[in-house]
C-alpha cells in the first residue's frame, strides 16, 4: 500500500473553456424588466437606490457582467449586494478578501481530518479481513466529492440563484485579482482529482473596493462600473425613516445633517450610513425627541469609531448641531 504522509496535498485549479450561459442570472424571483422596477424592488427591501445605481445594477443583471462598486467605507456597497440578493432570491455568498488571500481560500480545500479517518477506517477493514489494500484505490477514496470543502467562489459556481460578493478586493494582491479575472471571464474551474465544475447558472457577482489601493485595469474592464459616495441630506433622512419606521422626522433631518458636517471634517474615519443608523438608533433608546448638546455627547461613541475624531467633533458640536 502506497504510504498516506499526513500532508495536506498542493492545491491546484485550472480555468477551463468560457461558459455558453448568458443572460441574467436564473432566480427564484422574476429579474425586474426596468431599472425603475429594480429601484422599487431595492427600496421593498430597505435599500434606496438612485436612477444611476439602479441603472448599474440592472444591467449588471442582463448583461450578466460583474458590478465593480468603489467608494468611501460606509456608502451602502455591501448592502447593496445584499440587497439585490433579496430582490432576485438568490443566496447570497461572501468572499472576503484580505492581506495574503489566494486562491484555496477562494475555491476550496480538502477536509483533511475527515480523509485521515476515513483512511484509518479503511486500514482497520483491512486488518480484520487480512485483505492487501489497493493504493490507487485509496487514493481515489480520499479525493471523493464528500471530503471536499467548497469555498465562496466554488459555492457561487455550483449554487443557483447566488450573488458572489467579493468584498473589499482592494485588500488583495494582484495575483489575486488575476485570478479573480479568470474566474469571472470562465464560469469554469477545473479540481484535478474531481473534474470540472461549471456553473449551469453564472452567479451576479458583486466587487467592492474601498480605493485604499488601485485594482488593475484589467479587471475593471470585465466589469460594470460604479461609484457610491455618501448620499445627500434628502436621501439620509429617507433612508434613516426607511430603516427606522418610528424616527421622529425631525431627528432624522437633525441627525443626517450633523453627519454631513462630520463629513466635511478631516476626520480618521468618517462616518457612513450605517454609523448614521446606529447614531439615530442609540438616540431614540435615549429617548431622545432632538438632536442636542447633551444627547448628542453622550451618543458620539455610536458614530465616531475613533478618539481622535470624538475629540475633534466634540470640541466643534455648536457647528456640527447649528
Amino acid at each position: 500500500m502506497r504510504e498516506f504522509t499526513g500532508v495536506r496535498p498542493r492545491l491546484k485549479w485550472h480555468i477551463v473553456g468560457r461558459s455558453s450561459h448568458a443572460g441574467a442570472v436564473s432566480n427564484t424571483h422574476e429579474p425586474p424588466d426596468t431599472p425603475a422596477e429594480l429601484a422599487k424592488a431595492l427600496e421593498d427591501t430597505g435599500y434606496l437606490a438612485d436612477d444611476g445605481l439602479a441603472t448599474a445594477a440592472f444591467l449588471a443583471l442582463r448583461m450578466n457582467r460583474p458590478l465593480f462598486c468603489e467608494g468611501e467605507p460606509g456608502t451602502g456597497k455591501t448592502a447593496l449586494a445584499q440587497a439585490l440578493a433579496e430582490v432576485l432570491g438568490a443566496e447570497l455568498i461572501r468572499l472576503q478578501c484580505h492581506e495574503g488571500i489566494d486562491a484555496s481560500q477562494a475555491l476550496y480545500d480538502w477536509d483533511f481530518p475527515r480523509q485521515l479517518l476515513h483512511l484509518r477506517a479503511l486500514e482497520a477493514a483491512a486488518g480484520a479481513s487480512a485483505e492487501r489494500l489497493d493504493a490507487d484505490a485509496v487514493e481515489a477514496s480520499l479525493y471523493d466529492r464528500r471530503f471536499l470543502i467548497a469555498r465562496p467562489v466554488l459555492r457561487a459556481l455550483q449554487t443557483a440563484p447566488s450573488v458572489l460578493l467579493v468584498d473589499e478586493v482592494d485588500r488583495a494582491d494582484d495575483e489575486f485579482e488575476a485570478f479573480l479575472l479568470e474566474v469571472l471571464t470562465e464560469h469554469a474551474v477545473t479540481i484535478p482529482e474531481v473534474g470540472e465544475v461549471r456553473a449551469q447558472t453564472p452567479p451576479l457577482v458583486v466587487l467592492t473596493s474601498n480605493r485604499t489601493r488601485e485594482v488593475h485595469d484589467a479587471l475593471k474592464r470585465r466589469c460594470l462600473y460604479l461609484w457610491l459616495d455618501h448620499p445627500d441630506v434628502t436621501r439620509e433622512i429617507a433612508i434613516l425613516r426607511s430603516r427606522l419606521p418610528g424616527l421622529p422626522e425631525r431627528l432624522a433631518g437633525q441627525v443626517a445633517a450633523a453627519v454631513r458636517r462630520m463629513r466635511q471634517l478631516e476626520l480618521l474615519k468618517p462616518p457612513g450610513v450605517a454609523e448614521s443608523l446606529d447614531w439615530a438608533q442609540a438616540l431614540q433608546l435615549l429617548g431622545a425627541r432632538e438632536l442636542d448638546m447633551d444627547s448628542a455627547a453622550a451618543s458620539l461613541g455610536a458614530v465616531l469609531k475613533y478618539r481622535e475624531d470624538a475629540d475633534r467633533v466634540r470640541d466643534q458640536l455648536d457647528a456640527v448641531l447649528v
